[in-house]
């Protein structure tokens, strides 16, 4: 089976208050736009599955704190995404330089 072909998987609790939501659901999305990986997404492990890259499908996907996001990737960049994903949910949707960084700015 090619490199490209293999699916991986992962999970991440949502802890952020509003879960994914509208500013949440953009950074997900932005975020799996910037690999060439197909990425999709799931409150079960069996699915149903969500595009990552369609910003219509993860606002529709309303899934509150508490619960876990099951993530699947393929393509030659498929295990960056993945990992990228996990983490951005795992950090409660915080990014450097919009204002959700532990670190205070002076």
């Amino acid at each position: 089976m090619p490199k490209n072909n293999v699916m991986h998987t992962g999970s991440a609790l949502l802890t952020n208050d509003v879960g994914l939501h509208a500013r949440p659901s953009v950074k997900l999305t932005q975020l799996a736009k910037r690999f060439g990986a197909h990425v999709e997404f799931s409150l079960a492990k069996n699915g149903p599955w969500v595009d990552a890259k369609s910003p219509v499908k993860v606002m529709r996907f309303k899934a509150a704190k508490g619960e876990t996001l099951h993530f699947r990737a393929s393509g030659s960049d498929a295990t960056e995404a993945l990992a990228a994903i996990v983490a951005l949910v795992e950090r409660g949707f915080a990014t450097d330089g919009d204002g959700s960084s532990q670190t205070p700015q002076e």
